[in-house]
């Protein structure tokens, strides 16, 4: 029986949480250092974007993760 942690599904679902707290945080210092130093807004949107295929790739991952998941569930 393996440990509830130990799973390539937990590691998984780690790593999206990772991803997004990382993406959250790095936004919210480029919305920081962008008023901070008065970059234009063409950067700042630069960052928006960045910030966006953040959150975009970590809604994808938990989608393959959902869908692995539900995979799982038909083999048992």
């Amino acid at each position: 029986m393996t440990q509830h942690g130990d799973t390539k599904q937990a590691k998984a679902g780690q790593r999206v949480a990772l991803i997004l707290a990382g993406t959250g945080v790095m936004w919210m210092i480029a919305i920081w250092a962008g008023s901070e130093f008065g970059w234009s807004n063409r950067t700042r949107a630069l960052f928006d974007l960045a910030a966006l295929a953040g959150f975009g790739f970590a809604l994808w991952q938990t989608f393959q993760l959902w869908r692995a998941r539900q995979n799982d569930k038909g083999d048992g």
